[in-house]
């Protein structure tokens, strides 16, 4: 997403797109219906913890490793192969996104170079901070374009800069282009499909829009598929406004699918099943 232009609020402009503003409104609609229903006056956290588990379990999927729920839930060692290490990782960075709220909109940067150490869970030169000219990556899943690494900077200053600043936007505007820039930039050299879509759900709560996190978009975005998804970010990354509006439509529904996953938590809960 380009940051430079006349507009003081580039995501703001983003909202005005046709279809956006009835994207936002479905999406509050779906939210306020889960945090309506009764067992969240009661059980907000058993909802919580379930909503971070299928949320982990949705983005793991997208990223190759497309576990059962029942298996995320009661393995104990996510060392032994690549696609447990992917769990491992979303796993991970679900627990992480909600430590780190404070410091997202001072310092979004700082942020993102810790998901990669959380993802990653290792120590090399390359582990928390943006990849640099001449390194791979590993991110098989996503086949665009990679922008170079001088590009990869001055986006992700131009990124963090629109955060700081603040924005009149809808939240769900935002949690889209931060998520849709992160995959289309894929600034470190792995784990940035996982990154995305933490820094999304940072987004979503720290907004206030979904402040207990229980519309975990990341189980929407795996029900809608891998294909919709990588069509979706085409759109994004082709920066025309019709290619935009869908990315945030997708986006969207994507919370509305989370918000219904979590009430039928909610419900089962209610009948005592879960």
């Amino acid at each position: 997403m380009s940051t430079t232009g006349a507009t003081a609020d580039p995501l703001a402009t983003l909202g005005s797109l046709p279809g956006v503003a009835e994207s936002v409104e479905t999406v509050r609609k779906a939210v306020d219906r889960v945090y309506g229903h009764r067992i969240m006056r009661r059980r907000s956290n058993a909802v919580t913890s379930e909503a971070a588990l299928r949320g982990s379990r949705g983005s793991a999927a997208l990223s190759g490793a497309d576990w059962a729920l029942e298996e995320v839930r009661r393995r104990t060692d996510f060392s032994a192969d690549p696609e447990a290490r992917v769990v491992g990782g979303a796993l991970r960075l679900t627990a992480e996104a909600g430590q780190l709220l404070s410091i997202w909109r001072q310092s979004p940067l700082r942020v993102l170079a810790r998901l990669h150490l959380v993802a990653a869970a290792s120590e090399g030169p390359e582990t928390g901070r943006p990849r640099q000219a001449g390194e791979a990556v590993d991110e098989p899943l996503v086949e665009l374009p990679l922008p170079d690494a001088p590009e990869v900077s001055g986006r992700l200053e131009g990124l963090a800069d629109l955060i700081i600043a603040g924005s009149a936007a809808p939240a769900l505007v935002t949690a889209a282009v931060v998520h849709g820039e992160l995959l289309a930039l894929r600034p470190f050299t792995a784990h940035n499909g996982l990154i995305a879509r933490a820094a999304e759900r940072i987004v979503l709560i720290g907004s206030g829009l979904d402040p207990k996190a229980v519309c975990p978009a990341e189980v929407g975005h795996a029900e809608l598929g891998r294909a919709s998804y990588l069509a979706a970010l085409e759109g994004y990354v082709s920066g025309t406004p019709e290619g935009m509006a869908a990315w945030i439509a997708h986006c969207g529904r994507a919370v509305e699918l989370g918000a219904r996953e979590s009430t039928a938590v909610c419900e089962a809960l209610q009948r005592g099943a879960a």
